[in-house]
């Protein structure tokens, strides 16, 4: 399925849940549409949790009884003259034609449109789905068996999927996450071989772990992190490496 007006599909991608793909599709997509200027969109297939339209409704709510955040806002999107990204729900095996409709009824050019998939192949036209992005990223942590549950995940979609015809997926990449921040002892180093012996890619950025993946939506809290309507604050952003994460991002993405 071809998209138009040359959309990027994107999905933070795993079978395994709480890795972190719901939680990188709105720390990116925010960064990109309310920092960087890119217009995106979020088609969420997280059946039945909707883990992103959820979000949505909490920021909603926490930005109504956060003065700090409400004065925040207010100035973000007076100054972008842009409304938030588009967050809507739909089923896995009509994700692509939401991805479609999005491209269609928006007034602007989107850059790119993030899919929060199910965590499980499964689901009802997962495999569609994911033959339908153009580009795949997988959260994987040291964990001995989210690591394997990972390799597992991506050879499937490096070795079956990506032969097969009709397939729009260019690229798939790893990376790291939760990474203890005080040190990468040589068990990533070891990993890391592992991984390119199978041929496989890992991308050069790592994300450490952090608290704010944790805290939300505090009333007296001061600073954003997780956000569908606001950015990651950048000191945050920059420690924990969300930053230079999304650089190699776009890179990648050739953007």
């Amino acid at each position: 399925m071809k998209t138009k007006k040359n959309t990027l599909f994107v999905a933070f991608a795993s079978q395994k849940g709480g890795v972190g793909k719901s939680t990188f599709t709105a720390l990116v997509a925010s960064v990109m549409h309310y920092r960087l200027g890119y217009n995106v969109a979020v088609v969420d297939c997280d059946f039945p949790q909707y883990s992103l339209s959820q979000m949505r409704d909490r920021d909603m709510k926490s930005i109504m009884e956060n003065v700090t955040f409400k004065r925040m806002a207010h100035e973000q999107f007076s100054r972008l003259k842009k409304n938030a990204y588009p967050v809507v729900k739909e089923k896995s095996d009509t994700a692509l034609e939401a991805g479609l409709g999005l491209i269609e009824s928006s007034q602007e050019q989107l850059d790119i449109i993030f899919f929060d998939l199910p965590g499980t192949v499964n689901s009802t036209g997962i495999i569609r789905a994911l033959a339908g992005m153009h580009y795949l990223f997988i959260p994987v942590t040291a964990d001995r068996i989210v690591l394997e549950s990972a390799l597992v995940f991506t050879q499937l979609i490096t070795d079956v999927l990506m032969a097969q015809q009709h397939v729009n997926i260019r690229d798939v990449h790893l990376f790291w996450n939760r990474v203890d921040g005080r040190e990468r002892n040589p068990l990533y180093d070891r990993y890391a071989i592992f991984i390119a012996s199978l041929k496989l890619k890992l991308m050069d950025a790592f994300i450490t772990s952090s608290v704010r993946f944790r805290k939300e939506g505090e009333e007296d809290s001061k600073v954003i992190f997780r956000s569908t309507l606001l950015p990651a604050d950048q000191r945050l952003a920059e420690g924990c490496g969300l930053n230079t994460f999304i650089r190699e991002f776009l890179e990648l993405l050739k953007l």
